[in-house]
């Protein structure tokens, strides 16, 4: 059985919150930061028993904030606000990036700044434990006060409102809760403004992006090796001299790993000497320069949402030291707007320089004496022509959907919240563009590996072979036009769970988050 994953908030790593949106990692939050929630929350039930108006405890929210609320109406002001809110729209978030969103959230909660009660967290926790996982439609957060929407249809499933898919199957909130033995939790002072105010669907989100997007760069360098050693490129553009002296972290590792993915490849020694050709094209000796530069986007990314996945990013804050419950607006998702933004530039990129060397490949002009299209008959057959245009058009959507979701902003809640991030669907849009790139990489590695195949019988590296082999399990030889679809899609679902990558063995020294 997998071992439990203990989540520590504040200093919950990248690493751990991979796990759980890649495994089924059973997950609870460390008892340790039990008495700072039990503080927090006791602050809190002293203010909504007090006679000062304090936003959110005993106050409308938003434009009503200014109506005071009675003190035996507390809990049903946040009931009310709860069923208010659930307000989304579209298909429901993958049950993977629901459990981020779960875990993400006891790790805000679990810093004991937010007021709520421990059995709120633990109740977090149960879901996670017993499988019962909200559903939660993916439309509905503009990011800023919270994702208000989304996050409101994950508190109504605990409270015994909404749907949920419990240990697979889908049913009302209420039967699942009656099922796994629960009661509907009595939300406390401040609790359902808890759980809505926060970045957790937009973070959750733009992690699964970012962990996704990770492994396709990593994917890309192996299949842009192969076109390589396809095309008989030269390596001399990934000596470690000159990334040396630009000094930038994801060339270096980009140029070491394409390197080591080439460095015992016999096609690269037939033709040191007496190629006719002075340089490569950009796409093939630019590799380094841009996906280092993607890399390093990524890792930017990666360093603000591990902040902001152990961040308190609800309203007010309660500060237990002197008892205060301020006002602020650690809610607003800018951070995250701009993560999902270097993302998407990323992935627009790599699928960009992917495409033009797929373009290559296929081109008899400029290949290098492969046959055109890639097949052993063209004219007859027209080989991996359409493919390529499959690549060119996934790379223009992604290009399209790599415009910035963060300079936008609209104002809401009668202009209380005049300035938001557009941080939820910014990062939504990441899923579908690594879907796309997932599929421009696997062309790549079709072609990739029939040209290498076609410099028969001279071969390719050891760890390039074995990509090669891990692709041939699933797709032939392409010896005559065939339904392609297939093929593509066989491939694209090998780059998508990693395949790929693990193919590499012990010889896998890409470049990681944390390298």
């Amino acid at each position: 059985m997998t071992d439990k994953l203990i989540l520590t908030p504040g200093e919950t790593r990248l690493a751990e919150l991979c796990r759980i949106y890649r495994e089924d990692v059973p997950v609870s939050i460390d008892p340790g930061c039990k008495p700072r929630v039990d503080a927090a929350a006791d602050v809190v039930a002293d203010a909504a028993a007090g006679e000062s108006a304090v936003y959110g405890i005993n106050t409308g929210f938003g434009k009503l904030a200014s109506t005071r609320i009675p003190a035996d109406q507390t809990s049903q002001l946040q009931r009310n606000l709860i069923l208010s809110h659930c307000c989304g729209v579209g298909e429901d978030l993958r049950p993977a990036v629901v459990r981020l969103v779960i875990s993400l959230k006891m790790l805000s909660l679990g810093r004991g700044a937010s007021g709520v009660r421990w059995q709120l967290i633990e109740r977090l926790q149960d879901l996670l434990q017993l499988d019962l996982i909200p559903l939660i439609p993916c439309q509905g957060s503009v990011g800023a006060s919270g994702d208000l929407a989304p996050l409101a249809h994950l508190t109504a499933a605990m409270i015994g409102e909404g749907h949920v898919r419990f240990q697979g199957r889908r049913m009302s909130a209420a039967d699942a809760l009656e099922a796994a033995g629960l009661e509907p939790l009595q939300l406390g002072p401040k609790e359902g403004l808890g759980m809505i105010n926060g970045t957790q669907v937009s973070t959750a989100l733009a992690l699964a992006g970012l962990f996704d997007g990770w492994s396709l760069a990593q994917t890309a360098l192996i299949s842009g090796a192969l076109t390589s050693d396809a095309l008989m490129a030269s390596t001399a553009p990934f000596r470690p001299e000159i990334h040396a002296l630009r000094g930038l972290r994801g060339q270096i590792d980009a140029a070491m790993a394409l390197r080591q993915l080439l460095s015992d490849s016999v096609i690269r020694e037939s033709h040191r000497d007496n190629d006719e050709r002075v340089q490569d094209p950009y796409s093939v000796r630019c590799q380094p320069q841009v996906m280092g530069a993607c890399l390093d986007q990524l890792r930017q990314a990666a360093a603000t949402l591990e902040i902001e996945a152990n961040a308190v990013t609800d309203n007010p804050i309660v500060v237990v030291e002197d008892g205060s419950i301020l006002s602020g607006g650690n809610f607003h998702a800018e951070p995250v707007a701009f993560a999902a933004d270097q993302c998407a530039l990323a992935i627009s990129e790599i699928g960009s320089i992917t495409e033009r060397r797929i373009a290559i490949t296929v081109d008899p002009a400029q290949n290098f004496g492969l046959p055109a299209f890639l097949t052993p008959d063209p004219g007859l057959n027209s080989g991996f022509m359409i493919a390529e245009v499959t690549a060119a058009a996934l790379m223009a959507e992604n290009k399209h959907r790599a415009t910035p979701c963060s300079v936008d902003s609209t104002p809401t809640s009668a202009n209380q919240e005049d300035h938001v991030s557009m941080a939820c669907h910014g990062a939504r849009r990441l899923a579908e563009m690594n879907h796309n790139l997932a599929h421009i990489v696997a062309i790549e590695l079709l072609i990739g590996t029939q040209g290498v195949e076609f410099r028969a019988p001279i071969a390719t590296s050891g760890p390039l072979w074995r990509v090669m082999q891990s692709v041939r399990k699933r797709v032939a030889p392409l010896r005559g036009d065939r339904y392609l679809a297939d093929d593509i899609a066989a491939v694209a679902q090998l780059v998508s769970d990693r395949s790929i990558i693990d193919a590499l063995g012990e010889e896998n020294l890409l470049p990681g988050f944390d390298q």
